[in-house]
């Protein structure tokens, strides 16, 4: 068994988190800098998402038929660079609309094609995983400090040359990474064609409450950064407790295995889903108290990252060797679907309904997905 190269890997985890890291919290902040209103704001955000309903799914099937996958990646990285360095000509709505769109239809082909890679690096050791991927959430930690200190500083004009340079770090780190391929079991777990594989008990369950998952985070990826401006919180502070939240995601990531050891993946689903309906309720209501906001931000471990540990095993698991890019597509692309539809509502809702009805529906998203888990997703001896 060949050794996992465990830092090359890493590194392109650090650099593609830390350019999640620079826009989930900063991006609406840089629209609301440019003047454009709550709706426009949340339009502009939901672009990228809904561009990751369509391009996981085309890159997947193609990485898949090509066994391409690094290609993909590196084309893909290099493309979002470009793409995105667009936005240095214009700033006009539709212009910002395209460059969205854009940069994420190459940016998405990227990750899904990535963890293939990393899995087959891995050797079935899926455990091993998430000490490779805690490094993009320390990635995430260092862009959500920096930038939110230098904006303290500087002007939020410089945002997109901070993007361009986070950006030419994923390409550079992409040209470092060895190729792999996933060893084919198909014929070991007796599985067909990648919608047989789909049609599998639980599959779809599991996929409809990854879109909700998704659902209920879009005021939080769109709103927050603003929600506590407003209830005066400063821009360093906002960076500090972004970043908690993500500390505490590289520690329960760090602690993933055994967590395995003890708990099914429908288990580690269902608490996700249930702490991310109490997350939801909290923000919406009682942010204004630091020491709420602390815990909420905490649970980020859960919300995050459990659900997004549990949910690359449980794909890991359903799929064979020569479906997995496409199984880790759909995951993505529904994703996508969850987030955009979350941005588009919590930008309608934001100014009509305010953060406290915003949140709550969140809420309810992530209590239903709890529901689905609980009734339609059972163990299964394939799943840790």
């Amino acid at each position: 068994m060949s050794p996992i190269p465990y830092w090359r890997l890493s590194s392109f985890y650090l650099f593609y988190f830390a350019l999640l890291g620079s826009t989930a919290p900063f991006l609406a902040l840089y629209f609301d800098h440019l003047g454009f209103s709550p709706a426009r704001i949340g339009e502009l955000v939901a672009i990228p998402m809904l561009m990751r309903c369509v391009a996981p799914n085309l890159w997947g099937w193609l990485g898949d038929r090509s066994g391409q996958r690094l290609l993909i990646v590196r084309l893909g990285a290099l493309s979002t660079l470009a793409a995105f360095s667009l936005i240095f000509f214009a700033k006009s709505y539709a212009w910002l609309a395209l460059v969205m769109a854009l940069h994420a239809f190459f940016w998405h082909a990227v990750l899904p094609q990535f963890e293939v890679i990393t899995l087959a690096h891995l050797h079935g050791q899926t455990s091993r995983y998430s000490q490779v991927r805690l490094w993009g959430s320390i990635g995430f930690i260092l862009a959500v400090v920096g930038l939110g200190r230098l904006f303290e500083w500087l002007s939020l004009d410089i945002y997109p040359l901070a993007l361009v340079a986070i950006m030419a770090g994923i390409v550079v780190a992409s040209l470092w990474v060895p190729n792999a391929q996933p060893v084919d079991q198909a014929e070991q777990r007796g599985v067909g064609g990648f919608l047989r594989q789909v049609r599998a008990p639980g599959v779809l369950a599991f996929y409809m409450c990854v879109a909700l998952m998704q659902l209920s985070h879009g005021p939080y990826y769109t709103f927050l950064t603003l929600h506590l401006e407003h209830l005066g919180y400063s821009r360093g502070a906002i960076g500090l407790l972004w970043a908690l939240g993500v500390v505490a995601e590289v520690l329960v990531f760090m602690v993933m295995s055994r967590i395995f050891a003890r708990c099914s993946v429908r288990k580690v689903l269902l608490a996700s889903f249930l702490l991310a309906a109490l997350r939801w309720l909290l923000l919406g209501s009682l942010a204004d108290i630091p020491a709420v906001l602390v815990f909420a931000q905490v649970l980020h471990a859960a919300t995050f990252g459990c659900f997004h540990a549990a949910a690359i095993a449980f794909v890991q698991a359903s799929f064979g060797a020569r479906q997995q890019g496409q199984g880790q597509a759909l995951y993505a692309a529904l994703s996508g679907t969850g987030g955009a539809l979350g941005a588009l509502y919590s930008g309608y809702s934001w100014t009509l309904l305010g953060p406290h009805f915003t949140f709550g529906m969140a809420s309810v998203a992530a209590l239903a997905a709890a529901v689905i888990i609980a009734f339609r997703l059972k163990e299964s001896r394939n799943h840790p």
